[in-house]
C-alpha cells in the first residue's frame, strides 16, 4: 500500500497550500430535515433505480424513507465532473481521485463532518483517510467504490488464453486469432490515460527511473507521448462513454482495450465472448469519493445519501453490477446484499497493493524535483489523439 499512497500523499500536500482553510465550525454539526431532493453527479452505473435491472435498485427505497429525490447527471470522465461542479447546480460528484484533489483546490466542494455519518467506522481502512479525499487531516468526501482498470478482450480472439501484457493495446502484433490488433483496439479518451503508458515504462525500461505513473519529468513524459502515438496507430477508437464501448465489443469488432469492470460484467451478461486481467505490468485504478459542492443547495438530503451509500446491502449491490469493490469490507462477506468473498477477490480486492490510483499530476511532486502538471497532460492528449 505504501507505493500507492505515496504518490496521493505527494499530491496532498502540493494541493495543501492551495486548499481552503476550513475550521470545525463550518462543517455542519447536525443532519436537520431533508430539502426533497439531491443532485448528483456520477459515473455510469453507479446510482441505480432498478431501471437497467431490476434487481439493483438502491434509490427508491432511500427516497421513500428520506423524502429526498435523487436526480443524476451521468458523467463520462473526470474533467467532465470537474467541469459540472464548476457550472454548479449539483449537491454530489462521485469523483475520482484525479478530479477530487482538483476540486478541494478549487474550493468547489466543502469538509464533510465524518460525525455525521454513522457508518463511517464500516469503512475500510485504507480509504478512511486516503489523501485524494484528505488534506491536512480534513475529510473532503466519503469514500464510495474502487478497482482497478482492467484490460478486457475478446476471449475467440485470444483462444481462451489471457494476454499477460499490456502490450496488445500498445505495440502492433498479430493477435492469436492470426489477425493484427490494428483497428481492433481502443484506449481511453482521456488524459489520465498517459499514466496508462507511463505504467507501461515503468515495467518494460526501467532504466526511465519512473518511480510513479503521475510523477513525470521531461524525458519520461516524452517516452509516454512516443508510446502513445504508437498506440494512436492502432486504435480504432478513443472510448470514454461505456456503453458505446459496449456496442464496439459487440458490433465493430473491438477485441482489447483497458477497461472497467462494469462494461465486462455487462458483456459478460450479454454472453459476449469477454474477459478481462490486470496483466504482468499491474494497473491503473480509480478510489471514488461522494463529495459535496461548497454550495449544495440540499446539504442535508446529501448527508442522507452518504449514509446510505454506505449501507451493507447498497455496497455490495454495487460491487456486483459494477464489478468492483466496496469501501465497506463487510458487503463482501455479511450476506445482506448480492455479493460475496468470493465475488470481492475476483473483483480484484485484494490487488490494492498492485494498482497506482488516479491521481491529479503538479509540477511539485515527491519522487522527483520537478514533474509534468497536469495542464500540460490535457493539451499533450488532444495532440495526440489527433496525430501529432
Amino acid at each position: 500500500m505504501k507505493k500507492i499512497m505515496k504518490t496521493g500523499t505527494a499530491m496532498a500536500m502540493a494541493l495543501s497550500v492551495m486548499a481552503p482553510t476550513f475550521a470545525s465550525a463550518d462543517m455542519m454539526t447536525e443532519v436537520g430535515a431533508g430539502e426533497g431532493q439531491v443532485n448528483i453527479v456520477a459515473w455510469a452505473g453507479y446510482i441505480e433505480r432498478g431501471e437497467t435491472d431490476k434487481a439493483f435498485d438502491w434509490v427508491t427505497k432511500f427516497e421513500e424513507a428520506s423524502g429526498c429525490k435523487v436526480n443524476v447527471k451521468t458523467a463520462n470522465t473526470s474533467d467532465e465532473m470537474v467541469a459540472l461542479m464548476n457550472e454548479g447546480g449539483f449537491d454530489l460528484v462521485t469523483a475520482s481521485g484525479d478530479a477530487s484533489l482538483r476540486l478541494i483546490a478549487g474550493k468547489r466542494v466543502q469538509p464533510v463532518n465524518p460525525d455525521l455519518i454513522p457508518s463511517w467506522s464500516t469503512l475500510d481502512d485504507r480509504l478512511k483517510d486516503a489523501p485524494w479525499h484528505t488534506v491536512d487531516g480534513v475529510h473532503y468526501g466519503t469514500p464510495y467504490m474502487w478497482g482497478p482498470n482492467v484490460l478486457m478482450y475478446n476471449t475467440e480472439t485470444f483462444k481462451d488464453a489471457a494476454p499477460t501484457s499490456w502490450n496488445v493495446v500498445f505495440e502492433e502484433m498479430d493477435l492469436p486469432d492470426g489477425k493484427t490488433n490494428k483497428g481492433r483496439v481502443q484506449a481511453y479518451d482521456g488524459p489520465i490515460h498517459i499514466a496508462d503508458a507511463a505504467q507501461y515504462l515503468m515495467f518494460h525500461k526501467p532504466e526511465l527511473g519512473i518511480k510513479s505513473p503521475y510523477e513525470l519529468n521531461e524525458d519520461q513524459y516524452k517516452e509516454a507521448l512516443n508510446l502513445l502515438r504508437v498506440q494512436r496507430t492502432l486504435v480504432g477508437r478513443y472510448w470514454h462513454d461505456a456503453f458505446i464501448q459496449i456496442d464496439d465489443f459487440k458490433n465493430e469488432g473491438v477485441v482489447a482495450s483497458g477497461s472497467w469492470p462494469f462494461q465486462v460484467n455487462l458483456l459478460q451478461a450479454d454472453k459476449v465472448p469477454v474477459a478481462s486481467v490486470i496483466p504482468q505490468e499491474g494497473a491503473t485504478g480509480w478510489a471514488d469519493t461522494t463529495m459535496m459542492h461548497v454550495d449544495a443547495a440540499n446539504p442535508n438530503c446529501s448527508y442522507m445519501w452518504m449514509e446510505h451509500s454506505l449501507a451493507s446491502n447498497l455496497q455490495s449491490d454495487l460491487s456486483v453490477w459494477f464489478g468492483a469493490n466496496p469501501s465497506v469490507p463487510a458487503a463482501c462477506t455479511d450476506g445482506r446484499g448480492l455479493q460475496t468473498a468470493e465475488g470481492c477477490t475476483a473483483n480484484g480486492l485484494d490487488d490494492f497493493d498492485r494498482i497506482n490510483f488516479w491521481t491529479t499530476p503538479v509540477s511539485k511532486c515527491e519522487s522527483q524535483d520537478e514533474c509534468i502538471p497536469y495542464y500540460r497532460w490535457v493539451s499533450d492528449y488532444i495532440g495526440v489523439i489527433g496525430g501529432r
